[in-house]
């Protein structure tokens, strides 16, 4: 029996989302579209998924028992249209990447070099964003490739990797303030000073009570931090490349800390054989 792909991932994306119209807005369809599609792949299978009777929807145990195998469908899926791509040859003309502040430039760099010496023809750009803002671009066909902190969800229509490096994180403060000189500090007393913390357009959060500063990006965070105007997590690299020794290291318990790293891809519209050769070296980190 041929089960239709929008319905596999209608059923996987309401589970990890927790409701019809969660899903729906996470795959930026109706509510009706994606009830009606997990109500067809019920009626194909021959059993509930879900049960209905509560507020919000809850897996069955045939539910559970299914989705293990819809996800590794889906996981087929996607490994077959990268070969299908890999094996038809035919090169996108542009591709796009949506990739994180915290990822390493030095890589980034040399990267684009030898993708710029294959593919000399092919339009690129390249776009700055962060978590939901992402997957949002890819979700919305703006950008072929994202390079992101490794999330806790994804969409069943995002195909995802985990890179080999990932990035540090550490807590800077501006030089001139008082906990900038102890040689130990606790988080009562980092709660005293003003946040500068990263937001995201998607899912805007509302800003929360207490002194916190809110930027779309690690540069601004960066740039305000410099100024003076509190305390922000930022990466490593950036803050030294970037930076002008206008910071400190906050010498806090738990801090530094190692952040996982992912590449994602549309299942929908996977990237041409540029982007999966892109993928390929962000996954062996290796440029060439």
């Amino acid at each position: 029996m041929r089960y239709s792909p929008e319905s596999l991932e209608a059923f996987v994306q309401t589970v990890e989302s927790g409701s019809f119209s969660a899903a729906a807005r996470a795959l930026r369809k109706s509510q009706s579209t994606i009830s009606t599609a997990v109500a067809n792949l019920e009626s194909d299978l021959g059993f509930m998924l879900f049960d209905r009777t509560a507020r919000s929807p809850v897996l069955t145990e045939n539910g559970q028992r299914a989705l293990v195998q819809v996800k590794e469908i889906l996981g087929a899926s996607a490994q077959l249209d990268s070969l299908a791509v890999r094996l038809a040859g035919e090169v996108e003309p542009c591709l796009r990447l949506a990739t994180t502040d915290f990822w390493q430039a030095d890589y980034h760099a040399l990267l684009l070099q030898r993708f710029a010496s294959r593919y000399p023809d092919i339009e690129f750009e390249c776009m700055i964003a962060e978590n939901e803002d992402v997957i949002d671009l890819l979700q919305s066909g703006r950008a072929h490739i994202g390079v992101l902190r490794a999330q806790q969800h994804y969409p069943p229509d995002v195909n995802v990797q985990r890179l080999q490096v990932g990035a540090e994180m550490a807590i800077y403060l501006h030089q001139d303030h008082p906990l900038a000189r102890q040689a130990q500090i606790t988080e009562a007393e980092l709660s005293k000073v003003r946040e500068l913390r990263l937001n995201n357009w998607v899912e805007r959060m509302p800003i929360p009570a207490g002194k916190v500063w809110l930027a779309s990006s690690y540069l601004l965070l960066l740039e305000m931090a410099e100024q003076g105007f509190g305390w922000s997590i930022l990466p490593r690299w950036l803050t030294r490349q970037f930076g002008h020794q206008l910071l400190r290291e906050l010498p806090l318990v738990g801090w530094p800390q190692n952040i996982q790293v992912d590449v994602v891809s549309s299942r929908r519209s996977p990237p041409g054989p540029a982007g999966q050769w892109m993928i390929d070296r962000l996954i062996a980190q290796r440029p060439d």
